[in-house]
């Protein structure tokens, strides 16, 4: 077990002797300070969900947490799931870390959808300075889904010690997919290590959370934690187990406006907000509501998913009370956007009984699926306000009106960065480092400020660079002066941008647009809510604020705007063109280079000197491409099938006399490879080239999202002549 105190010194008689014992305990005691931490984030909730924040949920963990800790009233997240969790785990804007939307290449380096190389997960930063590293929950940062395909973006690759949890971002709570134990695939009935009686996926989170500290105090007590656990409670499908929904029965019966009233009301009295704030219009007509009990159930539910994680977090606290460290463990609790307005599963006309008319799923099948078909069974997934959820085979989300409570008294949701999609509860419990009990922090903070946190806190040193790798310098501010009462001296404005929705935030002014429309300039110490617009009467003022976001835009990879929506190139591409005469260094864009979708592909390359290592060309990215390369010697032709790669390679290496190499593609997928007229390798991909890759084309690097099984950009050690393509 650590020591959680400086140790008591004897004195010494020798002048020397004394100093260099002074000098080696004070050393000792710093490392023993250093605390623990745990970086809890919940799912798809408002900021007045939970009880310390004003609403009627019951969370007693959480708001005990708050009564002995601190709490920040003007924190921020990025308003939806994958950009926050780069944003959190990075330090950084999603943009730079590679996730500026979800987890789809859209061919421009802020949107990747896979955490890059140019960044640090927290995991990768404290391990080095001596902490082990957990991971629990949902990760959500990667397009790489399949049990045998890439990982160079799960967690394990990522920092972190050990992992358990989901890789994709919502599924069934009662049968999760893309469950992974560490770097294996996993069902709940083929985990080898967790065989509770009923699985339920926050139960689940919470119980291995517990276990990685039981163990790490057992096995590795001398060194500090790290753990990140990520809910994926409150996000649809609302499911939870009846006992917790049993607490909840009827007390939604009253409708949407008495709770929404009673959380205005509640986060005036606690001081989270001002009492000048006017609550956003209420959405939501329950008198003219037709499916009242069915509504009423959604909240329900969704209450007991929030009660169960709490009951959660409570065996985490117990855990480490148990185990001596709670005093020495910094505990932070957030939430990755603010409450759901999506509609998943509203509509359908399901009516129980519903029978099995579905083939059976095994038990031990993998399943890779968001939005199952069918529970394992045979039961079609049931929908629609005939079917009251909570159950296993349902899939059902609380949708817009609800979400307006959730989010009380802010405007908007999650996808949107006014305050209702971005403002989150943060609360900090830390007995040995926070001194200010029960209080409130009203200084605007944001995610990036967490790795910055454990950075300070944590005694880490954010590197400059990681082989060959330039990474980003941390955005945020660390909190801790926050924990003494001291201001945080942030210098630059907070930044925003999803899917076209964008802010900027400059002590209490904030200026905010959703896609395609105007400017909004609000006073934040005074309209919280966002309800009075003051572009038209400080032009002058939103002009600056704009010109700050513009620069914050194109220095931070969130440009082009738009890039989001995955518009296609089709139309532009070069599609009439069939032969290319290249050289090395050549770089053409996806609209300029070969148009390769269902054409077979015959790539000749002239060398002047062979290398052993490296790209001959490439053209797209990780998720549709093919690359031709050599890595130690070895020539390898790959092709990459919506992410999945599939490659053929020579049998032995080059000689270092070898002057030509061919590969050609059918359309079918049959592969051969020649080196100097002869064939050194036959075989076959996937289906040849089914879509046209949004990423561009190099000679003798891979310069965009990597094709091949290498590191980018991969250079060629040897000299390239001169190249051909040919889709004759």
């Amino acid at each position: 077990m650590r020591f959680h105190s400086p140790f008591s010194f004897l004195l010494v008689s020798s002048g020397f002797c004394a100093a260099m014992f002074v000098s080696a305990t004070s050393q000792l005691s710093e490392a023993a300070e250093r605390p623990n931490i745990i970086v809890i984030m919940s799912d798809d909730m408002g900021y007045s969900d939970i009880g310390c924040y004003g609403g009627e949920i019951e969370t007693p963990t959480l708001d005990g947490l708050a009564g002995n800790g601190l709490r920040f009233t003007q924190f921020y997240n990025t308003g939806r799931c994958c950009p926050t969790r780069a944003s959190l785990l990075s330090g950084l804007y999603p943009h730079q870390a590679g996730i500026g939307h979800m987890t789809n290449d859209r061919g421009v380096d802020g949107y990747r959808g896979d955490l890059n190389n140019n960044c640090r997960t927290m995991a990768e930063v404290l391990k080095p300075a001596g902490y082990s590293t957990y991971g629990v929950g949902k990760w959500h940062v990667t397009k790489h889904i399949e049990p045998d395909g890439p990982k160079h973006s799960w967690p394990r690759q990522r920092g972190f010690d050990r992992f358990y949890g989901t890789i994709t971002g919502a599924g069934s709570f009662f049968d999760p997919g893309t469950l992974t134990r560490d770097n294996q695939n996993i069902t709940p009935t083929t985990d080898a290590e967790y065989k509770p009686q009923q699985y339920y996926y926050t139960d689940a989170i919470s119980d291995n959370a517990v276990k990685f500290i039981n163990d790490h105090c057992k096995q590795d007590a001398e060194k500090p934690f790290f753990m990140y656990v990520t809910y994926t409670a409150a996000h649809w499908p609302m499911h939870a187990l009846e006992k917790d929904i049993a607490k909840y029965k009827g007390r939604y019966d009253d409708g949407y406006a008495p709770v929404r009233n009673r959380r205005a009301k509640r986060v005036v009295e606690l001081g989270l907000v001002s009492d000048a704030c006017e609550p956003a219009p209420l959405i939501g007509d329950w008198e003219n509501t037709e499916h009242k009990a069915w509504e009423s159930r959604c909240m329900e539910v969704y209450a007991a998913m929030i009660d169960s994680m709490d009951q959660g977090i409570g065996r985490i606290v117990g855990s480490l009370k148990k185990n001596n460290e709670l005093d020495n463990t910094l505990i932070v609790f957030m939430q990755d956007n603010g409450g759901c307005q999506e509609g998943n599963g509203r509509r359908g006309d399901f009516q129980r009984p519903v029978e099995a008319s579905l083939p059976k799923i095994p038990l031990d099948q993998i399943r890779l699926d968001v939005v199952p078909k069918q529970n394992r069974a045979g039961v079609p997934t049931l929908t629609g306000p005939g079917i009251m959820p909570g159950p296993e085979d349902t899939y059902i989300a609380y949708g817009l009106n609800w979400a307006n409570v959730s989010n009380t008294p802010f405007r908007e949701y999650k996808h949107y960065v006014h305050e209702g999609g971005i403002s989150t509860p943060l609360i900090a419990h830390w007995p040995a480092g926070i001194k200010r009990r029960g209080e409130l922090d009203h200084q605007p903070g944001h995610l990036i400020d967490i790795m910055a946190t454990c950075v300070d806190v944590g005694g880490a040193d954010y590197p400059k660079k990681i082989d060959d790798n330039d990474i980003k310098p941390l955005e945020g501010v660390s909190l801790k002066p926050a924990f003494s009462g001291k201001s945080l001296a942030r210098k630059q404005p907070l930044f925003w941008e999803h899917e076209g929705n964008r802010a900027v935030r400059d002590g209490d002014w904030k200026l905010v647009a959703k896609e395609n429309k105007p400017w909004e300039l609000y006073d934040l110490k005074t309209d919280r809510s966002e309800t009075h617009n003051l572009a038209a009467e400080k032009p002058e003022l939103a002009k600056e604020l704009e010109a700050r976001w513009d620069t914050y835009a194109a220095r931070a990879n969130v440009l082009p705007l738009g890039t989001w929506r995955g518009a296609s190139k089709k139309a532009q591409v070069n599609r009439k063109q069939r032969t290319f005469s290249l050289k090395a260094g050549d770089n053409l864009s996806a609209d300029e280079g070969p148009f390769v979708e269902k054409r077979p592909i015959r790539i000749g390359v002239e060398l002047t000197k062979a290398g052993t290592d490296g790209v001959l060309v490439a053209q797209g990215g990780t998720a549709e491409g093919f690359s031709l390369y050599v890595k130690d010697g070895i020539l390898t032709f790959v092709t990459r099938r919506g992410g999945k790669l599939s490659k053929v390679s020579a049998d032995s290496k080059l000689y270092d006399t070898v002057t030509s190499v061919e590969a050609r593609l059918s359309k079918t997928g049959e592969v051969t490879l020649t080196v100097d007229g002869k064939s050194v390798a036959t075989g076959s991909v996937a289906e040849g080239m089914p879509r046209h890759p949004i990423d561009g084309l190099q000679v003798g690097s891979d310069e965009g999202g990597f094709v091949g099984e290498y590191k980018t950009p991969f250079p060629f050690t040897g000299e390239i002549g001169s190249v051909t393509i040919d889709l004759k």
